[in-house]
């Protein structure tokens, strides 16, 4: 029996809404001098932050190409082009930025998914591939937390968290790896939810099944992690913080701790206390590594939303799409035809059941 009450868009928004003010209301009581806030935005040198947007810009451009390498290696051709993957990623980056969850990972795949109407097991090829392009982050990942952990000052806190997320890290490159030493060839239909879910991130693993073009995949993702580098240290100029590179990268590795569980759009508040908090050891006033996170996500995002939104309006897509995107489960029973509305729209276009068409 389905029930409407969660389902309710009044309900959800009434839920964000709520959440949003309390967390508003947190960061006024017990966060920051705002007026010390204010006074660091009067201050801001804006040619380092342009340089840093453009940073930002040259990691997505690299990432996107570590994707694309994933994506030839795991679908036969015809292949989408670059362009149509570009959009897709962009579009994916807007959904991260501005909904709570990873909904971009699947907005990303159902873009993709459009330009290959007829194309059967493409949801589920795609979605491996983007389980595979995040496993590769894992390489440049714990290089830096390596490079941090031996030079710069790590709060104690900090250096648990880290710990777990190496051993995390680990365990998941061993899953992906046995997932592609034993692809799983078989089609979703008539499988559970897990089994579904399984089943697909084993598909589209083809790349790291292959030395060159997973080598391939890594120095990119490297590439886009130096670019993101970079961009943190020229971000802190920006905010006359002159804290050296390691500080840089312990910045770049805790803000994206405090995001792998987006809990709020952009876990406003709890990014800037992670990145504001270890900046103290370096001499750095909170109110100003504050006011430097705010910045920073505001850099960072400025390139998501900016670029996702240019890609929305081409593919002639709505933020409301975005925010009915299903879960993997529900798009893969969508794909194989075992939604109980199937059979009402079977004579439908194929390029009209995916997801983000409706």
């Amino acid at each position: 029996m389905r029930s409407g009450l969660p389902r309710s868009p009044w309900i959800r928004a009434a839920v964000g809404i709520l959440l949003l003010a309390g967390v508003a209301a947190l960061l006024w009581w017990r966060g920051p001098d705002w007026g010390t806030i204010r006074d660091v935005f009067t201050v801001v040198r804006w040619r380092w932050v342009v340089a840093a947007v453009g940073l930002n810009l040259a990691s997505v451009l690299v990432r996107s190409l570590a994707w694309r390498t994933v994506v030839r290696q795991a679908m036969a051709p015809p292949r989408p082009g670059y362009g149509a993957l570009f959009s897709a990623f962009s579009v994916g980056l807007f959904a991260n930025a501005v909904l709570p969850g990873r909904v971009g990972e699947l907005a990303r795949v159902a873009v993709l998914t459009r330009k290959l109407p007829g194309r059967q097991g493409a949801w589920a090829t795609l979605v491996g591939t983007v389980f595979a392009h995040r496993v590769f982050d894992l390489f440049p990942s714990l290089a830096l937390i390596g490079y941090v952990l031996v030079t710069a000052k790590i709060p104690q806190w900090a250096i648990t968290s880290l710990g777990l997320v190496v051993v995390l890290g680990a365990a998941l490159f061993a899953v992906a790896l046995v997932s592609a030493r034993r692809p799983n060839r078989s089609a979703v239909d008539g499988l559970g939810p897990i089994r579904r879910v399984v089943t697909m991130t084993q598909q589209g693993l083809g790349v790291l099944r292959e030395p060159l073009p997973a080598l391939e995949a890594v120095v990119f993702q490297s590439l886009g992690w130096l670019c993101q580098l970079f961009a943190v240290y020229t971000a802190m100029r920006a905010f006359h913080i002159h804290s050296p590179l390691p500080a840089a990268g312990l910045v770049l590795v805790l803000m994206n701790l405090a995001t792998i569980f987006p809990l709020w759009p952009g876990n406003v508040g709890l990014l800037q206390a992670a990145i504001a908090l270890p900046l103290v050891q370096y001499g750095v006033a909170y109110a100003r590594g504050f006011a430097f996170g705010l910045g920073l996500q505001a850099i960072e995002a400025s390139v998501g939303v900016g670029v996702g939104l240019l890609f929305l309006a081409h593919e002639g897509l709505s933020f409301a799409m975005l925010r009915g995107m299903p879960d993997a489960s529900e798009a893969a029973e969508e794909q194989a035809g075992e939604r109980p509305d199937a059979a009402e729209t079977e004579t439908e276009p194929v390029r009209e059941r995916t997801p983000l068409a409706r």
